[in-house]
């Protein structure tokens, strides 16, 4: 199953995709896919609506972040070999590195990623985001996966020269519009969590990044084992798994993200995550 957060005709909206269509399940049920997660309903809208007629081309509405209105996006910072040795980090770690986005900070499918005034250094990361589906704390790594709703593409764009001002990362991660999030979410039962996936970054049609899933240090059910431990994970809640190498800051000679550029992630078995790039006017 997939589903997605939009902006149609009637206002804000979520939905389930069929194709290039959407049902917009809003518009039946009222409420939001956050809501929808927390209340365990996916399935039954799915079996309930998924025949219903479609009510939008996906062409026809305008894409928000999976997850528009998350209590908690924690990121996972360092979590690929070859990212850590691109930035002469140790290979090794005892635990995740991890840093927090706002939900401000995002954007959708389609919506322009926003270099801000005060940089010329916009990365992009290319990374899975899962969406935790139940609530859990000291979440056992065995159980882990059966709390996740769905998984993502994520774009955790960073402004580098905010970002490694100095050794806390959240300036850099926070400017608005410059973490992409999307298109849909895709549920366990149609692509399992277990699976390695190939996730790629392309700026302007080039690869930039390239890697599969099962190469991440510390796996999603170590991610949430590790992070319930201190926090309750709740509905809706957004996992940030980790970017592999071949980030821009660290190619030479350095490659940051321009005015009129495009940049696609891909993950396998979800779709490709599309977004302008833009500057943000002085």
């Amino acid at each position: 199953m997939k589903f997605l957060s939009f902006v149609g005709p009637t206002g804000a909206s979520f939905g389930l995709v069929r194709g290039d269509a959407v049902v917009d399940l809003g518009l039946r049920t009222g409420g939001d896919l956050k809501a929808a997660i927390r209340d365990g309903r996916l399935a039954a809208l799915a079996r309930d609506h998924g025949g219903a007629p479609a009510d939008f081309r996906l062409d026809e509405v305008t894409f928000l972040p999976v997850i528009p209105n998350p209590g908690k996006i924690i990121c996972v910072g360092l979590n690929y070999l070859e990212h850590r040795r691109e930035g002469n980090h140790a290979e090794t770690a005892a635990a995740p590195a991890l840093f927090v986005r706002f939900p401000q900070s995002q954007t959708g499918h389609g919506q322009p990623m926003v270099i801000p005034r005060e940089s010329d250094a916009f990365d992009f990361e290319a990374e899975m985001a899962v969406v935790i589906g139940r609530a859990g704390r000291r979440i056992a790594r065995a159980d882990a996966l059966a709390h996740v709703a769905g998984m993502s593409c994520y774009n955790d764009g960073s402004v580098r020269d905010w970002q490694l001002a100095t050794n806390q990362w959240t300036p850099g991660k926070n400017f608005p519009a410059t973490g992409a999030f999307g298109p849909w979410m895709v549920t366990p039962d149609e692509l399992p969590l277990d699976r390695a996936l190939r996730l790629q970054c392309r700026l302007n049609g080039q690869v930039m990044q390239d890697a599969t899933t099962d190469l991440m240090m510390f796996p999603v059910a170590d991610q949430i084992a590790h992070i319930s431990t201190f926090v309750t994970l709740e509905p809706g809640d957004v996992i940030v798994t980790g970017t592999p190498g071949g980030v821009g800051f660290r190619r030479d000679p350095q490659v940051f993200m321009q005015h009129g550029d495009v940049v696609e992630i891909e993950l396998e078995g979800v779709g490709i995550l599309t977004n302008p790039v833009v500057k943000e006017p002085a």
